[in-house]
């Protein structure tokens, strides 16, 4: 059966035994790195940024904190364990939550929260954000973006994908090429979902932060990006001699975000463009170098090296440092 390349990306990562469908681990481990997976460094700036948000009056003590896409649930904890540290009062009044739809990711991220906290903290699960029903949430998310299905185009046809994994360009869905043609984009991805994602969002909180990273620019490249990730190594989808069949559903794929149409998609829920960072940037800006300068104090020069070495890789340019970028989205925020 014929079908079009997102519904071939969605089953490949989603169906039954889609890549995403069950747990992988993610680093040494795993196929791939990501800045979670880097240093715990990553989301307790992000928590910090947060709590300068709730001392700024932007939001209040009473706000969820909600991860979307969480894999294990790293980057909560990481953002949990820093509250505990530079603002223990919120722990008391805040609500944590993960949005995550498959039962087997959440047996593991309930699992993780078990071990790393015991009792001390609850994790609410929701498959879906319009489920939260919060006053005000703070939202994070770390490579979701470019984990949406997405459409191929090239010289103004579709992809479609046959039985044996061949990828044709016969296809004419015209919404995917009024996308592309809104964009400039003759060639390349064509993402699937996003405006559905953020109008789901906007129904999640009466306020809402909603911070995410990810790979990509803010305007399309004249050029396939999608890729596949297996053990580290980096495989283009179109590469001569490349079998799609031995590697479906057993590894990740991904292409770079087209920012653009994120913005335009969170923009027509009613949410508004705060930021556009890269990742050094973003980074920096939410005090990453505040919290270096604690451990230092803390006077344990083993302990300050080894995590100084790990940030490199987040912030440094020729790495995560540009490639990377953060934006931020407000609804209702003064």
């Amino acid at each position: 059966m014929v079908k079009s390349f997102s519904e071939y990306m969605e089953a490949w990562l989603y169906g039954p035994e889609g890549y995403y469908a069950n747990f992988k681990a993610i680093g040494k481990e795993g196929d791939f790195y990501t800045a979670v997976s880097t240093s715990r460094f990553f989301g307790a700036t992000i928590a910090h940024y947060m709590i300068s948000l709730v001392k700024e009056k932007k939001l209040s003590e009473d706000l969820s904190l909600i991860e979307i896409g969480a894999h294990q649930g790293y980057l909560l904890g990481d953002m949990i364990e820093w509250i505990a540290q530079e603002a223990p009062q919120l722990l008391e009044r805040m609500r944590f939550g993960i949005v995550e739809r498959f039962p087997a990711l959440r047996e593991a991220q309930k699992a993780y929260f078990r071990e790393r906290f015991g009792d001390a903290v609850k994790v609410e699960h929701y498959a879906d954000a319009a489920e939260i029903g919060a006053k005000e949430a703070f939202f994070v998310a770390n490579e979701i973006f470019d984990a949406f299905p997405c459409d191929l185009v090239y010289k103004g046809k579709t992809a479609l994908v046959d039985q044996k994994h061949a990828i044709l360009f016969e296809g004419e869905d015209e919404e995917v090429l009024a996308t592309a043609g809104r964009y400039g984009q003759e060639k390349g991805e064509v993402a699937r979902g996003y405006e559905n994602f953020a109008a789901s969002l906007a129904n999640a909180a009466e306020k809402i932060v909603f911070v995410s990273f990810d790979y990509g620019e803010k305007y399309v490249r004249p050029d396939f990006s999608i890729r596949i990730y297996k053990g580290h190594e980096v495989f283009p989808l179109f590469e001569e001699g490349l079998d799609p069949a031995s590697l479906f559903g057993k590894s990740d794929i991904t292409y770079d975000v087209n920012f653009a149409h994120v913005s335009d998609a969170f923009e027509g829920a009613g949410f508004r463009t705060a930021a556009y960072k890269t990742q050094l940037k973003a980074l920096i800006d939410f005090g990453l170098m505040d919290l270096l300068g604690q451990l230092a104090k803390m006077g344990n020069q083993a302990l300050y090296l080894r995590e100084l070495n790990k940030v490199k890789t987040l912030i440094d340019p020729q790495m995560m440092g540009e490639r990377f970028k953060m934006i931020e989205f407000h609804r209702n925020i003064g």
